[in-house]
């Protein structure tokens, strides 16, 4: 047996290439009798199962949902191996293990192997939950997402993140896994609550701002559609905003956040920090037209944005009914500092290394910072208050 020593102790250095290929279909009542997008999209081998998650909320809106991806999925595969349960949604499913390990249970009983699927049909919580579960179970089974949110489907449900909360944090546990593929079925949009369909579009705002200035352009210009809700100007917003998320991920060079920078997260240091104060009693939504809010403002503080781009930003927050203010921005600790501002630290702590936040420099413009003046952002949040108090 050989003997190493300091002097010729032997390294071996192997690259592992790894090729993703992320679907994202756009469609309408994808679950239909005859409809062929699924047909086309499943891979079927023997011995191929699926098993339904449907969350709770949709199943009580649309009673029939359920039976509908079970029949849709036999008639894809020709036989009866489809298996489905309903599992409660929203933020109360993350808050702990309780609902993930009984999807992982409920994906283990129904015999579901790597060749087989997992269909998860919800909102971005539901979604985020049911992918940890699908990500592990065998170390990763194939898993087709339905978004029916207009957050989920202009945002999370096309990105590659999924996970629950834990020590009181947000997404503390989770993986990073690329679903099978992502089936945007328009109809459900549309069956969503009205303050639900508007305020997921925070997300495209916030996309807009930092990927692409002709569609925040473009959200400025129909603003009064979009509060309004009408079908078509709602769902060309959610698919490119969509897009623009998944083109992001894909070419953007860091898809699984290897690196400081976080782009797509503009506004959230703040958002994600408000989520938990509140007890996650806050919507995503409704926390990240806050955070978008604060940053803005905070840009114009040091020097990098126009003040009159951040009044056509917070103006378009202010046509979608979305917020620019919550009083959780005043909480503070024992020591008087802000509450809020500990969602710095924890936003370096979630990547690691230097903290960097993106700020804007114009819409479409974004520059990494690594430092944030907190007496800049005391006069931002004074700024936000006082707004409030005069639209009031």
């Amino acid at each position: 047996m050989r003997l190493y020593t300091n002097e010729d102790c032997m390294r071996y250095d192997f690259n592992i290439p790894l090729t993703f290929r992320h679907r994202i279909l756009f469609e309408r009542d994808v679950f239909a009798p005859g409809n062929p997008v699924l047909e086309e999209l499943l891979e079927k081998r023997a011995g191929t199962k699926v098993f339904v998650l449907v969350e709770k909320a949709l199943a009580e809106i649309d009673p029939e949902l359920e039976s509908k991806a079970v029949s849709k999925a036999r008639e894809v595969l020709g036989g009866d191996s489809v298996a489905s349960q309903v599992f409660v949604g929203g933020e109360d499913c993350k808050v702990d293990e309780s609902v993930y390990n009984a999807m992982c249970d409920a994906i283990a009983d129904a015999g579901i192997d790597r060749h087989s699927y997992v269909f998860a049909i919800g909102g971005g919580a539901f979604l985020d939950v049911a992918g940890f579960a699908a990500a592990t179970v065998h170390r990763g089974v194939r898993l087709v997402r339905f978004p029916t949110t207009t957050l989920s489907q202009d945002d999370s449900g096309v990105g590659v993140k999924c996970g629950i909360n834990k020590y009181g944090k947000k997404n503390f546990m989770g993986a990073f896994a690329v679903p099978y593929a992502v089936v945007n079925d328009f109809t459900f949009l549309h069956t969503q609550p009205e303050d639900i369909r508007r305020g997921g579009l925070v997300e495209a705002v916030k996309v807009a701002l930092v990927k692409d200035a002709a569609f925040f352009a473009w959200l400025e210009d129909n603003v009064a559609g979009l509060n309004a809700l009408r079908p078509p100007v709602l769902e060309e917003a959610v698919e490119r905003s969509a897009v623009l998320h998944a083109k992001h991920i894909a070419e953007g060079g860091d898809p699984f956040e290897s690196g400081s920078s976080r782009p797509l997260d503009f506004g959230h240091w703040a958002a994600h920090k408000m989520e938990q104060l509140s007890d996650f009693e806050l919507s995503h939504a409704k926390a990240v037209s806050v955070g978008l809010a604060l940053d803005c403002v905070y840009s114009v503080k040091k020097g990098l944005l126009a003040q009159a781009d951040a009044e056509r930003i917070l103006k378009v927050l202010e046509g979608l009914q979305l917020p620019c203010w919550d009083d959780l921005l005043d909480q503070t600790n024992d020591e008087g500092r802000r509450t809020v501002l500990a969602g710095l630290e924890e936003f370096r702590e979630h990547l690691g290394g230097q903290l960097t936040i993106l700020l804007l420099k114009e819409p479409g413009v974004g520059v990494d910072v690594h430092e944030m003046d907190e007496s800049l952002l005391e006069e931002a949040i004074a700024e936000l208050r006082e707004r409030v108090l005069q639209v009031a």
